[in-house]
């Protein structure tokens, strides 16, 4: 056996591993991102996306599951690792690599209480403002990543409550392409996916004949995650 010599890399040189969150959340029909006052230096009190550096006994997912469950209150939720950023000289007050990560939340309404304790809100698409670094680079790869994950794995749902409306699946799916899509053809290919499961109630919230709810078929929807499928609008 090979014996291995004590501090190995004590002569390398030394970088620091950070996790950052492109955080997703929907409301009234509108996709939104969730950002925050950046409270460390440099570039303390500027936009920036919720992270921070990974412990050095923490796991790099761990690490950003703790992110999303500390600024939102949200656990369990979709969150998928996106990208790593290692430029040389992308962070000026160190060498730091970043791991990206994206999630989706159901709505950003229940977490209004819970961000107002780091300063950050949730800002519409096209109200993005200039964020710290290289964040709005990864801000458009999410969104790119959004968007092909919903033509080949049924992401839409990640968005919505556990009952919904078809009308309310496809504003669903509107904000994620930001652009209209037909609506007679959406329905003629969710119903035919073998996604949905029609409750024997309806939505009066919009209008008095109403529209039936659904909710989606959970066994399905997780050999679909797997296998995927092809929906497009």
């Amino acid at each position: 056996m090979v014996k291995v010599p004590p501090n190995t890399y004590a002569h390398e040189n030394q970088l620091l591993l950070a996790v950052d969150c492109v955080i997703f959340g929907y409301q009234d029909g509108e996709l939104k991102l969730l950002i925050f006052k950046r409270e460390v230096e440099p570039l303390a009190g500027q936009w920036s996306l919720i992270g921070r550096i990974v412990e050095k006994n923490e796991a790099i997912e761990e690490a950003a599951h703790k992110v999303l469950k500390d600024i939102t209150g949200l656990d369990k939720v979709f969150l998928e690792q996106l990208y790593s950023f290692g430029s040389v000289s992308r962070d000026p007050g160190a060498r730091v690599v970043s791991i990206v990560y994206w999630s989706l939340t159901q709505s950003t309404a229940n977490q209004e209480i819970k961000i107002a304790d780091h300063e950050a809100q949730w800002v519409s698409f096209n109200e993005i403002p200039q964020l710290v670094l290289d964040h709005n680079q990864m801000v458009k790869m999410a969104i790119e990543k959004l968007r092909e994950y919903a033509r080949y794995r049924p992401i839409g749902f990640e968005l919505l409550p556990s009952q919904f409306t078809l009308p309310q699946l496809l504003k669903v799916y509107e904000a994620i392409y930001q652009r209209k899509i037909d609506d007679r053809n959406f329905r003629k290919k969710m119903l035919a996916s073998g996604l949905l499961i029609k409750l024997d109630k309806k939505d009066k919230s919009t209008s008095k004949k109403g529209a039936f709810l659904y909710k989606f078929d959970r066994k399905k929807y997780k050999l679909l995650l797997q296998q995927g499928y092809w929906f497009e609008v």
